[in-house]
């Protein structure tokens, strides 16, 4: 198996490119990191953010269904 195909066949099995597909994944890394820290604010003070967290795992499943 050629190098390039390990960067290009996950990717193109979506119908996406290599950079697209990088940039999608960072967005939704960003979202987790949002999301843990939300969580981390919402275990000192559970009155914030009830809903938060659980409303980006479920935006961030929907989108990669």
């Amino acid at each position: 198996m050629r190098l390039i195909n390990l960067f290009r066949d996950h990717p193109s099995s979506l119908g996406m490119t290599y950079f697209g597909h990088m940039f999608r994944a960072l967005g939704f890394s960003f979202l987790l990191l949002y999301a843990s820290f939300v969580c981390l604010i919402h275990s000192i003070f559970p009155f914030l953010f009830e809903h938060t967290a659980s409303n980006i795992i479920s935006l961030i499943y929907n989108e990669t269904r």
